[in-house]
């Protein structure tokens, strides 16, 4: 029974986040032969005060606008 865990931060549609649980569920049942009907896929949502890169806040680097190498948004 796989499980996994994707963290990203807040902003996702549910219908990205639905895409997201279908597509991981796909590919593991493709490679891993695994159940679909066991497989767990869990989304965290987390703010982009909470979440650093290069030891600044992805909010913060929103905001200078320095996240397009890294991020579409």
């Amino acid at each position: 029974m796989p499980y996994v865990e994707v963290n990203i931060t807040k902003g996702a549609t549910d219908e990205q986040k639905a895409r997201l649980v279908e597509g991981i569920t796909d590919l593991l049942v493709e490679v891993l032969d695994k159940n679909p009907a066991s497989t767990q896929v869990a989304i965290k949502e987390i703010d982009t005060d909470n979440w650093g890169i290069a030891g600044r806040s992805v909010k913060t680097l929103r905001a200078e606008g320095k996240t397009a190498h890294i991020s579409k948004s």
